[in-house]
C-alpha cells in the first residue's frame, strides 16, 4: 500500500528494553498494531506495561531492540514535527513565553513565517477556548488550561499524528471529564490521527476507535478491541466493551481494585 491507503503508523512486532547495570531488561516483548489516518487508537494497560515506552518509540525517542516502527512509510524515523507529543506533566510549556508565544514558537521552528504562525496560533487557541488568555504566562494558568495550550500547540503544527501520554492523568475528575469531551470534539472536527496512552478503561472506550491492550511483563498486545460504534456511556455495547477490557487485564492478573474506574 502507499499514499492514502497506507497506514499512518505501523508498529511491526516491536520489542523494546533498557540497559540497567550492564544488563538488558525487556520492557515490551511484542507490540503489533497499526493506526489508519483519522483513527483514534488508545494504548491501555496498567503502570509498567510499556504504554509510554511504545509511545516514545513511535515519537522517535527510543529505538526498538527488534521489530520496526513505520511512520508514513518511513522505518524507525527520529523525532519530527509530523508526530506532535502532549505529555502528562503541566510544565511542558516555556514559562517565559506567553500562551500565544508558546504556540507561535512551535510553528516558527518548523519554518512558518511570523504572520502565518500568529494567525494559526490564535485559531487553535480559540478552538481550545483560550482566546482570552493569549497574553497570560503558564504560571497564571490552571492545570487544565496548561493542557489546553499544549494541545493547541500540538495541533497547530498540523502533524500527521497526535501522540498523547496520559495528558489528563494529573487532573481532577471534573476537569478530566471536561477535557475528554473537548478533545473528542476537536479531534472529530480536525480529523486528527490520535495515539493516546491511558490506564483508564472508561477513557479508552469514550475516546477511542480501537483499544490496544498491553498486558504482562514484559508486555505484549493481549487483544485489540473495536469500540468505534460506541458514542457514549449510554450507547448499547458500552458496558460490554468495558467488561471485556477489564476481563483482558484481569486475565493477566493486572487489575487492582479501583485502578481502572
Amino acid at each position: 500500500m502507499n499514499g492514502e491507503d497506507a497506514p499512518a503508523l505501523l508498529v511491526d512486532h516491536v520489542a523494546i528494553g533498557y540497559r540497567r547495570r550492564g544488563r538488558f531488561v525487556p520492557a515490551v516483548a511484542d507490540a503489533a498494531f497499526e493506526v489508519r489516518r483519522g483513527e483514534k487508537i488508545m494504548l491501555l494497560g496498567p503502570s509498567g506495561s510499556g504504554k509510554s515506552t511504545v509511545l516514545k518509540a513511535v515519537a522517535g525517542f527510543l529505538r526498538p531492540s527488534s521489530g520496526r516502527v513505520v511512520v508514513d512509510g518511513r522505518v524507525d524515523p527520529g523525532p519530527g514535527p509530523d508526530r506532535a507529543v502532549v505529555f502528562q506533566e503541566f510544565d511542558q510549556l516555556f514559562p517565559w513565553r506567553t500562551v500565544l508565544g508558546n504556540v507561535v514558537h512551535a510553528l516558527r521552528v518548523t519554518g512558518v513565517d511570523r504572520a502565518t504562525a500568529r494567525r494559526r496560533a490564535v485559531e487553535h487557541l480559540r478552538l481550545m477556548g483560550l482566546e482570552d488568555m493569549l497574553d497570560s504566562h503558564p504560571h497564571q494558568l490552571s492545570g487544565g488550561m496548561k493542557q489546553r495550550v499544549a494541545i493547541a500547540r500540538a495541533l497547530a503544527v498540523d502533524p500527521l499524528m497526535l501522540l498523547m501520554d496520559e495528558p489528563f492523568g494529573a487532573l481532577d475528575a471534573q476537569t478530566r471529564g471536561r477535557l475528554q469531551g473537548e478533545l473528542a470534539r476537536i479531534v472529530a472536527r480536525t480529523r486528527s490521527t490520535l495515539l493516546f496512552v491511558t490506564h483508564s478503561i472508561d477513557e479508552a472506550v469514550l475516546l477511542g476507535d480501537r483499544v490496544v491492550v498491553l498486558a504482562g511483563r514484559p508486555s505484549h498486545v493481549a487483544e485489540i478491541v473495536d469500540v468505534s460504534a460506541l458514542d457514549g456511556p449510554d450507547a448499547p455495547g458500552f458496558a460490554g466493551a468495558r467488561h471485556r477490557l477489564r476481563s483482558l487485564l484481569a486475565e493477566e492478573g493486572e487489575i487492582l481494585d479501583g485502578v481502572y474506574e
